[in-house]
């Protein structure tokens, strides 16, 4: 028997016999917000991320401009033609999203098509992320219900960030030094 069954086990014999009790779940599931896209704008550009709100057809040129001669990856089913350059060589990355969450100005990938795999938007230094207007909601408990749990989810709020004992802020550690983000209105 392995540790993990063994302690299963001994949690399964402490709780048999025992009551099922309902747990209360009053917490909000939604939240009504006038303007998605300008609520989401902010709190991503809170975080000090580049973002650029365009209508929908100005999306290819303003994409070509920001990427412009970098080597970048294009994953498969992103609308876009592009290279695979080896993740160690790439400048950045081109991804869509899941869905986007305008009170906290999180992006959420479950790296399906066009979003790539979770190193191909770990490693690189640079992040472009295409948001669609339409995948804006409003509250986590929103995003969550379009999520699928069994897949890999990446959350993004922000560049890659962190800080060391003395509290000075370093960029670029755990993810992209820069994020940038297009929302397609």
């Amino acid at each position: 028997m392995s540790a993990r069954d063994e302690i299963l086990a001994r949690i399964g014999r402490a709780v048999a016999g025992a009551q099922d009790v309902e747990i209360p779940r009053g917490y909000r599931t939604t939240q009504q917000v006038d303007d998605l896209v300008g609520l989401f704008a902010e709190r991503v550009d809170d975080y000090r991320a580049i973002v650029h709100v365009i209508p929908g057809g100005d999306v290819p040129a303003r994409i070509d401009e920001l990427t412009g001669d970098r080597r970048m990856i294009v994953p498969d089913g992103f609308d876009r033609a592009g290279g695979w350059p080896e993740l160690g060589t790439a400048d950045g990355v081109i991804t869509g999203c899941a869905v986007a969450i305008a009170e906290t100005g999180t992006i959420v990938l479950d790296h399906g098509p066009g979003q790539g795999t979770r190193a191909q938007t770990l490693v690189p230094d640079y992040h472009l992320c295409v948001v669609r207007a339409t995948q804006i909601v409003a509250c986590v408990p929103e995003a969550v219900a379009r999520l699928d749990p069994s897949r890999p989810l990446t959350w993004i709020s922000g560049p890659s960030a962190t800080s060391d004992i003395e509290l000075n802020r370093v960029e670029g550690v755990h993810g992209p030094r820069t994020l940038e983000v297009i929302i397609s209105t």
